[in-house]
C-alpha cells in the first residue's frame, strides 16, 4: 500500500489525461484518473461575418480547425493561454487574451469596444451564461455556435467509490460538469451520499467559482480554488493542502 495521498481528477481520456498522471506523480501523488468528460463533436462551424470570435477550450481550437473555418478579419479571442496555444498551433491568429482566464474575464476585457459589434461565441454544449449574458448586456449581437458535446462515459465511477470507501484523499473538479457527472455515477453505483461523505475528508479543489458554486450546491465542501484557471496549479495547491493537513 502507497504511501502517497490517492488524488482523483477527471479531465477526459486523451493527453491531458497523460499530462495530469505525470504531474501528479511529479506533486508525489498517485493518481486517479476517472474521466467525466467525452467530447462528440457536432460537426458545426463558426459564423464568418462576425467581428469578434470567442473561443473558450483547447478543444474548441483543434475542432474549429477541422471545420475549415477560417478568421479573415474577425478578431480572434481565447479564455486562457492553453486555448490561445491550441487556436495558434493550428494555424490561427490570437488577438486578444483577458488576464483574468474565465467568461466574466473576457467580458470585462471586451466591454466598452464591442457595442454594436457581432459577437461569435463557439464552444462546448455546457457553456456558463455568464459569458453570453455579458456580453449581451455590453450591447454586441451575440451568436452562439456548439462545436462540441460533452457526455460522460460509459463506466465512470471508479473515484466515486473511492470516495464512498474512504479510500480518497483529494479530488480535482475542473468544471461544474464534472461535479454533475462524478455524482450522477455515484448514484449509478448505489454509493452517492457515500462519496459525498468521502470528500468532506478529503482536499476538494476546483477551478473557478462556478464550479465551486455547483460543488457546494450539491453539500459538497470545497477547500481549494487556484487564482488562475489552470489544471498546474489546481494540483499544485491541493497537493499543498494535503501536505498541511
Amino acid at each position: 500500500m502507497s504511501d502517497r495521498p490517492r488524488v482523483a481528477f477527471f479531465r477526459p481520456d486523451d493527453e491531458r489525461t497523460t499530462e495530469a498522471v505525470a504531474l501528479l506523480d511529479d506533486l508525489g501523488a498517485d493518481a486517479l484518473a476517472d474521466p467525466m468528460l467525452e467530447v462528440a463533436p457536432t460537426g458545426a462551424s463558426p459564423r464568418t461575418d462576425a467581428d469578434y470570435a470567442v473561443f473558450t477550450s483547447k478543444t474548441g481550437a483543434e475542432l474549429v480547425a477541422e471545420t475549415g473555418w477560417r478568421a479573415g478579419e474577425t478578431t480572434v479571442c481565447a479564455i486562457g493561454d492553453p486555448t490561445a496555444d491550441a487556436l495558434e498551433a493550428e494555424g490561427f491568429r490570437v488577438d486578444l487574451v483577458p488576464e483574468e482566464f474565465s467568461s466574466s474575464g473576457l467580458v470585462a476585457a471586451l466591454e466598452g469596444e464591442i457595442s454594436g459589434a457581432r459577437v461569435e461565441v463557439a464552444r462546448s454544449d455546457h457553456g456558463s451564461d455568464v459569458l453570453l449574458d455579458g456580453l449581451n448586456e455590453a450591447g454586441a449581437y451575440v451568436h452562439e455556435t456548439v462545436l462540441y458535446r460533452l457526455v460522460r462515459p460509459d463506466g465512470a465511477g471508479e473515484s466515486a467509490e473511492a470516495a464512498a470507501d474512504g479510500g480518497l484523499d483529494a479530488a480535482l473538479f475542473t468544471s461544474s460538469l464534472t461535479v454533475e457527472h462524478f455524482l450522477a455515477a455515484a448514484a449509478e453505483r448505489g454509493v452517492r451520499d457515500e462519496a459525498v461523505r468521502g470528500l468532506e475528508d478529503a482536499v476538494v479543489g476546483v477551478i473557478g467559482d462556478p464550479t465551486a458554486e455547483t460543488a457546494r450546491s450539491h453539500g459538497i465542501d470545497v477547500d481549494v480554488i487556484p487564482e488562475r484557471a489552470d489544471f498546474e496549479e489546481l494540483a499544485t495547491d491541493a497537493v499543498a493542502a494535503l501536505d498541511e493537513r
